[in-house]
């Protein structure tokens, strides 16, 4: 229920976005008939095709796209003969002729099939198909979840949901101006004047959504408006967690639980298997990682820096390695970048997540202090913090009964990918290419699991990033099926990480990176050169681009000169 108010708060406010400015002429294009027999079954056909449409985005594939496509190009048709029904009477003349059997005549005369249900509907459904709504965090957070759900009961109300909260705030909006429109009318006898009016609207409307405006230019001022107030709105339905309260050397560590089973690990690497019980008496540090994360990557340094340091004094540091994507299960995928990464220590796979169910943990990375007894005394989420989270070792060794502990603080220099990150909290954020998780797409819809040409638009927002050439989208990833296909990503940061992978047969992929059309020179991450070249061999992480100088917004683009290459999420730093 609390998602579904959520879901109509989110539709009412987009009367505040521009990005409705497109459908509104179409919507006041009936203002003045009778609300009941033509507002209200236009909104309503508009609110149940968008609400169709995007549940069949969410099957995906190829042919939900091209459908929606071609009717979209059948709705700027028919809301631009309306534009110019309204413009000329003798055009309403004669256009409505061949309708009138139909009952769906488009001429603005008040007289009874002009007041036909079944035309105002039709001209809801029209326009239903046009519609794009800006991508606030509240529709965002719809989408996202049909598609990771799949065409559903409930992905489907949720949407018809957002789309009657839209109607609403329309309908208010049409009721108040129907009266001024009669008012204009009996007053200055204008009613021709603004029939035009309303008919060169209608096709500015037309114009601005065949030249993705819509989609475009008012989407980036729509959400600067109504995004600040669709957060508040979620965060008010479910608060950030609050941050851990920092610990002051020699605090008391409370009791948070007890050291799970480690049964369900699928295999160990660097160690016959580990149980509970045979890790006690020892003081363990258990970090939940997986390969290809960068914020993994950046603290490992850390854990394998307390591992040597402290072995030889009760220590066990314990590495649970828990995959995000499915190449990250394979075994001599993780054992070769666990011999890569200089991991000494026991790893166990967690490919069934039992382990990381038996925390109930939902982070990467993650550690867990355990003393001697199994008992779970700290955590810690994320990077940072590496002094207080040695202060806590220290501590539960010390209550073990170690003495004599090497002193100071450990400090890695850590090189490459695995230096700490820039700190610029504006940076771009991790972005998903697989359709399941993919957000600010610039390149029209993504077809789900079918093969598809994408061209990338002349210009991308902040943020924003786009495919060119034939890919095949799936879930987690985009797989190239021809040479010559590219990723652009307008970013923000100091380092750019895109987790990449060789097509099935394991033949190298040669690529070529750009950054703001010129090669990367002194920008040039560790995984190419200075030109810009470099080779996909494995499935892992590449750092691409770190900036000589500052963190500020380039435009990255990698185009691969062979097929079959598999690219699955951008990270920066």
């Amino acid at each position: 229920m609390i998602v579904l108010i959520l879901a109509y708060l989110g539709g009412v406010l987009t009367i505040l976005s521009p990005c409705i400015l497109p459908v509104l002429p179409f919507v006041f294009a009936r203002a003045d008939r009778p609300f009941m027999r033509n507002g209200l079954p236009m909104l309503l056909g508009m609110a149940l095709t968008f609400a169709l449409v995007a549940t069949l985005a969410a099957l995906g594939g190829g042919w939900a796209i091209r459908a929606n496509q071609y009717g979209r190009l059948i709705a700027l048709v028919v809301l631009a003969v309306l534009g110019l029904t309204l413009l000329s009477s003798h055009v309403a003349e004669w256009v409505s002729r061949p309708f009138v059997a139909l009952g769906n005549k488009l001429s603005q005369r008040s007289d009874a099939e002009g007041d036909s249900v079944f035309s105002a509907a039709g001209l809801g459904i029209a326009t239903g198909l046009l519609w794009a709504p800006c991508a606030g965090p509240i529709l965002g957070l719809l989408l996202t979840g049909a598609a990771l759900n799949g065409a559903s009961v409930q992905t489907t109300l949720l949407l018809i949901t957002y789309a009657a909260g839209a109607a609403t705030s329309l309908a208010l909006a049409l009721v108040v101006g129907g009266k001024v429109f009669s008012l204009m009318k009996r007053s200055l006898g204008a009613g021709e004047w603004v029939r035009r009016a309303l008919g060169v609207l209608v096709l500015c409307g037309v114009a601005a959504i065949a030249l993705g405006l819509d989609t475009g230019l008012l989407t980036r001022v729509s959400l600067a408006s109504t995004g600040g107030i669709e957060q508040r709105l979620i965060n008010a339905v479910k608060p950030a967690p609050a941050p851990q309260p920092m610990l002051k050397q020699g605090d008391p560590l409370p009791v948070e639980g007890e050291l799970p089973s480690l049964n369900g690990a699928t295999a160990w690497l660097n160690n016959p298997p580990l149980t509970a019980m045979s890790l006690r008496g020892k003081v363990v540090l258990v970090d939940f990682w997986t390969y290809s994360c960068i914020n993994c990557i950046r603290a490992l340094p850390y854990v394998r820096a307390w591992a040597d340091k402290y072995k030889d004094h009760g220590l066990v540091v314990l590495g649970v390695h828990a995959p995000e994507f499915a190449f990250e299960k394979d075994l001599g995928n993780v054992t070769k970048a666990v011999k890569d990464l200089g991991v000494t220590y026991p790893v166990a796979l967690d490919n069934d997540y039992a382990i990381w169910k038996g925390f109930h943990n939902e982070y990467w990375p993650a550690h867990y202090f355990i003393d001697p007894k199994g008992q779970i005394r700290h955590h810690h989420f994320g990077e940072g913090e590496y002094e207080q989270s040695e202060d806590v070792i220290r501590q539960l060794l010390t209550e073990a009964g170690q003495t004599s502990l090497p002193g100071g603080y450990v400090n890695p220099n850590a090189q490459g990918a695995e230096a700490a990150g820039s700190g610029d909290y504006n940076r771009s954020s991790e972005t998903y290419v697989g359709y399941a998780r993919a957000q600010n797409f610039a390149g029209g819809q993504i077809a789900h699991d079918d093969s598809w040409t994408y061209h990338a638009p002349s210009a991308l927002l902040p943020n924003q990033w786009t495919l060119d050439g034939q890919w095949n989208v799936h879930d987690e990833s985009a797989q190239l099926d021809h040479a010559g296909g590219r990723i652009v990503y307008r970013f923000r940061g100091r380092d750019l990480h895109l987790v990449l992978g060789p097509g099935s047969d394991g033949t190298p992929v040669r690529f070529r990176v750009r950054i703001d059309g010129k090669a990367p020179g002194a920008d040039h991450g560790m995984d190419i050169d200075a030109g810009g070249n470099g080779s996909v061999t494995s499935q892992r992480l590449y750092q691409l681009v770190r900036q000589a100088n500052g963190t500020g917004e380039r435009l990255f683009e990698i185009e691969f000169l062979d097929p079959g290459v598999r690219a699955y999420a951008f990270t920066f730093g």
